[in-house]
């Protein structure tokens, strides 16, 4: 587990950046803020060292000044919207936000709904979080977005949004995820803050695409393939390198969107303060990676694993065909295969010895272990036994659960909670070892090293279960698994 990001650096560089493009609009800056805020898993796997709440300690730096809006869309809301990494949904999602924003000290002044057409779902939303004190907006569905400047720019357009009132020079927007409308809600401020005599800027913090990275850096790669469901493409920004000469990489939307951004400041300011989409960006994360090797690889193995979600997805009926083909097309490009993942081969090799579902684990020194299903254990779990077991320095042949111990357990899943598969899934396992450290030594030593597997990897030839995946989750270890389900009947 090589650091190849400066992680401290780039706390620094970043809220530095950020102070600067405040001043710029005189003290007072509207800054969308994609990806993820304080748990973005994607940028610490390809930037080994950078912290999944990186972006909240760099903005820790600005707190006195800055307010926080968070957006949802009512669409998302009326469809009940999942955040597949977290397993909720996106209104739930504002609230578990909105909690541990408020918990770091950071004022959160309220909560935008966009895309408001009178859906009842969303004004029970929005009674609902009335209820808890918070403020809320409606920003409105204008039609021909983003293209008609004319009415968007206008009383009938933005000027129908409600005018969020906020009070600090820097104000975040965030969402639970992309497509929410974050971009609208600061244009539309602009425009009212305009109407109300004031001023103030945007700018646009989004750590991917890296700009100053190739096109076709692994990083960058990596980025096309998590949002291969939102078929974003990576490119060269034509306006940036036509103003400055520069090659600087963005994305398609934010090119597209430009020329329409500059209209719209036309429109309001009578001047646009951007010469390129490129411009319009914070992003110093570029300047921070220390080891580019290391990040490569790790991008590369990003791209896999995306993959395999994207295929497992499909099977469940989350995911479309185009969006699969597009990732193996991404690999295909990238030189690499599923055989490129250790865990993945040492699987299929243990899986084809025995004739059973296998899994395999890459621990951080990268030593390989391997397990197959049972009819007492599913194969991650075994495989969790296992890894605990090697880490404790505790012989494999040793038994951490008595069998004893275990049927019960299988008896009351299947005869009393009238379950299918009786094997023990990883939460199940670890609540048996929990209770056994009581009185065994060996257990207690196993559970001494569940942080120890933050980081590794796990690949499994059959699909697991929710239990399982949000298990895994929990513990930091990244999991891809074959698009197969298991038997139920397997002896």
């Amino acid at each position: 587990m090589q650091i190849a990001f400066d992680n401290n650096k780039y706390i620094g560089i970043q809220s530095d950046h950020i102070r600067e493009r405040i001043a710029q609009f005189g003290n007072k800056l509207y800054l969308e803020l994609g990806g993820k805020l304080f748990d973005d898993l994607h940028a610490s796997r390809v930037l080994p060292g950078f912290m999944p709440d990186s972006k909240l300690q760099m903005l820790t730096q600005l707190r006195e000044s800055l307010e926080i809006v968070i957006v949802l869309s009512a669409e998302d809301i009326e469809r009940n919207k999942v955040r597949q990494d977290l397993g909720i949904t996106y209104d739930e999602d504002v609230l578990r936000l909105r909690d541990e924003f408020m918990r770091r000290g950071f004022m959160v002044s309220s909560v935008v709904i966009t895309h408001y057409s009178g859906q009842r779902s969303a004004d029970a939303y929005r009674q609902r979080l009335e209820r808890k004190g918070v403020r809320v907006y409606y920003h409105y569905i204008i039609e021909g977005y983003p293209h008609n400047v004319d009415l968007i720019a206008s009383p009938e357009g933005f000027g129908r949004n409600d005018y969020i009132e906020t009070s600090r020079p820097l104000v975040v927007v965030t969402a639970p995820g992309p497509g929410s409308g974050k971009m609208a809600v600061c244009l539309s401020q602009l425009y009212n803050e305009h109407q109300h005599g004031h001023e103030a800027g945007y700018a646009k913090f989004e750590t991917f695409p890296v700009w100053n990275l190739p096109l076709k850096h692994p990083l960058n790669v990596a980025y096309e393939a998590a949002t291969a469901d939102l078929e974003d493409v990576n490119m060269i920004d034509p306006f940036h390198l036509e103003a400055y000469g520069e090659t600087a990489i963005n994305y398609n939307r934010d090119v597209e969107i430009f020329p329409v951004m500059n209209a719209l400041f036309d429109d309001i300011y009578g001047a646009t303060p951007y010469k390129s989409p490129t411009d319009m960006g914070v992003n110093m994360a570029g300047y921070c990676i220390s080891d580019d090797d290391v990040c490569r690889e790790a991008s590369l193995q990003e791209i896999i694993r995306r993959y395999y979600t994207a295929v497992c997805n499909f099977a469940d009926g989350k995911a479309t065909e185009s969006e699969v083909n597009k990732i193996a097309l991404l690999m295909k490009r990238a030189k690499i295969t599923t055989a490129n993942r250790k865990t993945t081969v040492a699987a299929k090799e243990r899986m084809e010895k025995v004739g059973l579902p296998a899994a395999a684990i890459e621990l951080s020194d990268g030593t390989i272990l391997t397990a197959k299903t049972s009819p007492l254990l599913g194969p991650c779990a075994a495989l969790l036994l296992n890894a605990l077991k090697h880490l404790a320095g505790i012989a494999h042949n040793v038994k951490l659960i008595p069998q004893t111990m275990i049927q019960p357990i299988q008896k009351t899943k299947v005869t009393y909670l009238h379950g299918r598969n009786p094997r023990l899934h990883t939460d199940e396992v670890l609540v048996a070892i929990s209770m056994m450290s009581l009185i065994d030594e060996n257990c207690k030593l196993a559970l001494e090293q569940l942080p120890n597997l933050a980081g590794t990897q796990v690949h499994s030839t059959v699909m697991m279960s929710e239990v399982d995946r949000k298990t895994l989750a929990k513990l930091g270890i990244g999991l891809t698994c074959d698009p197969v389900r298991m038997a139920k009947n397997l002896k």
